[in-house]
């Protein structure tokens, strides 16, 4: 992509997710990702009814009279996208709409303050961004989603997840977005879950859902080149569904439908919890 047209594609996302993060998602994300832990805020004299626990007894021996530590919700939080770069997401608009939907997420977490990363995975981890805050870090994140060119083809989830549990210690949210065309992630993602606040991305052309009955098909395989036949002159065809794609977790984008609606309901899910 030539530099002046990069710019301009990524102004145009700029523009498009900032305002709908304005108008849709700035109270929810904030509602739905709360601080896990407690900060310390200040200290102040004791009062009847104060938990006792939360006693400075160095402020207190120093004063002669008891003072104790307050605390308020640790608010900065560190979000993570784990986006599938594999040959499969350069199907039809997949690789335009995942783009959008990275966008839209950290400036989501951007205007909360919060640290953003981001690691770009095939077959094997490709390229990985360590997390920070600010405007110029999300901007530097979407253009490397627009420009970046993967060395590999395939797709392996479980390396991606493996890699992010070695090496992010600190609770994030993780945004994992992928069409899920793998198998055998089911017990990182576990791993994953039980560590992070997992939330699943599933970005699909209905192309590769629904194929209409009438003809015999021939498909080129996007990431190991392989022709598949597939005879389907008397009924149509559907492929089973992909293993642990359902949950409260799980949000589905279509290509041809507006990924505004399942955000804001995903979104609105989190609140009522």
């Amino acid at each position: 992509m030539q530099s002046g047209e990069l710019v301009k594609k990524i102004r145009r996302i700029e523009i498009k997710s900032k305002k709908l993060v304005e108008e849709n998602f700035t109270g929810e994300y904030r509602s739905g990702f709360r601080g896990k832990g407690m900060e310390f805020e200040s200290i102040r004299q004791y009062y009847h009814g104060d938990d006792v626990r939360n006693i400075d007894w160095n402020v207190t021996a120093r004063q002669n009279k008891a003072f104790v530590k307050q605390f308020c919700e640790e608010r900065e939080m560190n979000m993570f996208l784990l986006i599938d770069m594999s040959r499969s997401n350069s199907f039809g608009s997949k690789k335009a709409i995942i783009a959008e939907l990275g966008a839209t997420l950290a400036f989501s977490a951007s205007k909360n303050n919060d640290r953003v990363g981001a690691i770009f995975f095939t077959e094997k981890v490709e390229k990985f961004i360590p997390s920070k805050s600010g405007r110029k870090h999300v901007l530097a994140i979407i253009e490397s989603i627009l420009n970046f060119m993967p060395e590999h083809s395939g797709t392996n989830l479980s390396e991606a997840l493996r890699y992010f549990n070695l090496i992010e210690k600190k609770r994030s949210i993780v945004f994992v977005i992928s069409d899920f065309l793998d198998e055998g992630y089911l017990k990182d993602m576990k791993i994953i879950s039980n560590r992070h606040d997992l939330v699943m991305v599933r970005v699909v052309d209905r192309a590769e859902e629904f194929i209409p009955a009438g003809a015999v098909f021939a498909f080129e395989d996007l990431e190991s080149g392989e022709t598949l036949v597939l005879d389907n002159l008397k009924k149509e065809y559907r492929p089973e569904s992909r293993p642990g794609m359902t949950g409260s977790n799980l949000i589905n984008i279509y290509t041809d439908e507006d990924y505004v609606k399942p955000l804001k309901q995903f979104f609105k899910r989190r609140v009522q919890r």
